[in-house]
């Protein structure tokens, strides 16, 4: 898959056609809108996932974001994301749209340098200020007509990070899980190997309540890596989709072969069966982050929103 970066020269210089009430697809201002999308990152376990809980009475991504964006604009404001990460899941490029009073955000694009680009940088500095450092908004753009955070992804990217080491890190508890002890990464590869293509992944999801029928999803990518210096192992898994659940599922399952106390083959086993009661070990959210979202390249270029900074 092309992995070109999103590259501030290649932004569409004339505006987009403002998205009216009848095509915005979960607004609640009144008026022209305009859609912005927002490229968020966010420390997990300082909230209670990203879906908006008011009744609940918890801090979520989602509300953070609506709270800061309706208190901007002077208006009730909803948000969608490519992702709803679970409680204690990270974000490191989560995407998020809002649509937003077009008046408001032509205002904002007027007090930016001319630079004929879409960027909403000082939109993005502050919700950042309002809301970091737990949640950040590392880029702020107007978006491309037809875009939709959740609907226009082609496919979602999360990793899992592991830390190998005989002791726990206090430093690193909220972003690792600690399994210590010899793993069979070899036996872990091929039980990985195993999710590539498209399944029914009903044994590793929690199903809705009142779902019936198969969680088909199509896994793109499983790949391993070692960092900090051989303390580190990380597990990426890239989907068109995900459902509830799935990847601490199947990270579960992988740590299970990895002790011996399945093995690979079993993996197999239990996605052919779909058996929920052996696909169901829970690896905590502490290590689990979205990392990028992948959409076409006539919405976004190169296919990923990345930071201009970094890009």
């Amino acid at each position: 898959m092309n992995e070109r970066l999103f590259q501030p020269g290649n932004a569409e210089a004339t505006p987009e056609p403002e998205i009216t009430p009848t095509d915005a697809t979960e607004a609640a201002p009144t008026g022209p809108l305009r859609r912005v999308m927002l490229l968020v990152a966010y420390d997990g376990s300082a909230f209670h996932g990203f879906a908006s809980q008011p009744q609940a009475g918890v801090e979520t991504v989602g509300g953070s974001l609506v709270r800061a964006l309706s208190g901007m604009v002077k208006t009730p404001v909803a948000v969608t994301c490519a992702g709803r990460t679970d409680a204690g899941v990270h974000a490191a490029g989560q995407v998020v749209h809002a649509d937003l009073p077009a008046d408001v955000v032509h205002r904002w694009l007027a007090a930016e340098p001319a630079s004929g680009l879409p960027e909403l940088p000082r939109l993005a500095k502050s919700l950042t200020s309002q809301l970091g450092p737990a949640l950040v908004v590392v880029r702020a753009r107007l978006a491309p007509a037809g875009f939709d955070a959740r609907r226009s992804a082609l496919a979602r990217r999360y990793r899992y990070v592991f830390l190998r080491t005989p002791s726990p890190d206090p430093l690193q508890r909220l972003t690792t899980w600690h399994v210590p002890g010899e793993l069979d990464l070899p036996a872990m590869r091929i039980a990985a190997d195993a999710l590539l293509g498209q399944h029914d992944f009903a044994a590793f999801c929690r199903r809705p309540a009142g779902r019936e029928g198969p969680l088909t999803r199509r896994v793109t990518d499983v790949s391993w890596a070692r960092g900090g210096c051989g303390r580190l192992l990380s597990f990426d898994i890239e989907a068109n989709a995900f459902c509830h659940r799935m990847v601490r599922s199947i990270v579960g399952n992988l740590v299970e072969v990895g002790r011996g106390r399945e093995s690979a083959a079993d993996m197999f086993d239990i996605l052919r069966t779909g058996d929920r009661a052996r696909g169901g070990r829970l690896a905590p959210p502490d290590g689990l982050c979205l990392v990028l979202v992948r959409y076409p390249e006539e919405l976004v270029e190169g296919g990923v929103l990345r930071s201009v900074a970094r890009s």
